[in-house]
Formats: C-alpha cells, sequence, structure tokens
C-alpha cells in the first residue's frame, strides 16, 4: 500500500514537470521553433484545427518559419490566425508560402520572458508539493486506520520528501536551462 502511494506521488510528479518542459517550449526565445505554432486553432471549413493538421511547419533557419498549407484557399486563414495569436509575429506571404521572420528579442524583452519562466517555475514546485501533501495525508489516513505502523509512517513520509526534494531540483534545472537560452544572444 505505501509503495503504491510512492509510486502514483512519483508519477504526478514527474507528468508536472514534464507539463512544465511542454509549456516552457511555446516561450519564445531568439531562435525559431515550430512548437511557437503548433498550438494555433485555424479555421478549416467551419472548425477549428490546430495549424499542423492544416499545413506543414518548418524551420527554414535560426529565425524563419516556413508554413505551407495543404490547400491554397487556406492560405488566407492561416496568416488571420497567425495575426489573431498573441504572438506578436506577421507573416509574409508568398504564393503558397507563408515565411516568419522572428525579430531578435530586446533585453526588456528577455527579462519579462525569464520572469514568465520563473513563476511557471514555481507553479510547478507548489504542484509538487501539493502531491506531497496529499502522499503523505494518504498514508496518515492508514495509520488511522490502524493498516500500518507508525515506524512505516516515517519511512514512508522520508521516501514521499526524497521524491519531492528531486522533483524540485529538477524544475529548477529546467528552468534554468530555459532562461539560459532566453538570455543566449
Amino acid at each position: 500500500m505505501l509503495d503504491d502511494i510512492k509510486k502514483d506521488a512519483q508519477t504526478r510528479m514527474n507528468k508536472s514537470i514534464e507539463a512544465l518542459r511542454h509549456d516552457l517550449t511555446r516561450v519564445r526565445t531568439g531562435r525559431a521553433s515550430t512548437a511557437l505554432v503548433e498550438d494555433l486553432k485555424v479555421n478549416y471549413y467551419g472548425s477549428e484545427m490546430p495549424l499542423p493538421q492544416v499545413a506543414s511547419v518548418a524551420v527554414s533557419d535560426a529565425r524563419t518559419l516556413t508554413i505551407t498549407p495543404w490547400e491554397k484557399p487556406m492560405v488566407a486563414a492561416v496568416e488571420k490566425a497567425i495575426l489573431a495569436s498573441d504572438l506578436g509575429l506577421t507573416p509574409n506571404t508568398a504564393g503558397t508560402t507563408i515565411r516568419i521572420n522572428l525579430p531578435a528579442l530586446t533585453e526588456e524583452r528577455r527579462r519579462e520572458l525569464s520572469k514568465h519562466v520563473h513563476s511557471e517555475g514555481e507553479n510547478t514546485k507548489v504542484a509538487v508539493r501539493n502531491i506531497r501533501r496529499d502522499a503523505n495525508q494518504q498514508v496518515k489516513d492508514l495509520l488511522k486506520e490502524k493498516l500500518v505502523s507508525e515506524d512505516d509512517i516515517r519511512r514512508s513520509e522520508d521516501g514521499i520528501q526524497t521524491l519531492t526534494d528531486k522533483a524540485i531540483k529538477d524544475i529548477d534545472e529546467v528552468v534554468k536551462a530555459k532562461e539560459q537560452e532566453l538570455m543566449a544572444i
């Protein structure tokens, strides 16, 4: 029972860290990345579709994304979706190809994005601590039901704390790597 609680807590903590990594791929750095536009919704004949399902998205150089819609009528819809997004990007259309040039980030914008990355990391740490609290509560409930001894509780809480410390360290590493990527020119 205690092992199941620990495994569940570890799984949930790992999912929180992976969610953080996924969220940080959307933060724009100085380099072009297809992750910037993957979640854009395009009006595809009356229904909202993710951009990769209506067009191919590629990185043509360090600061340029190339989007090629599968169908010619979709060029205008893709442009409209890019302009409507909060990315602050301007598409350049040449026939059926849309190019997005990513301007260099200003120092002020880098600092803002760095603060955003740091706050996302803090939110993930809070989530991990909540998982720890839930796991410890489940362990204490087992003690109340007299299914485990107090020594087992102590060992289990120590194990859960070790998992939490490792998860917090991983979060710090992810945030630090993203901040370094943001500050690189």
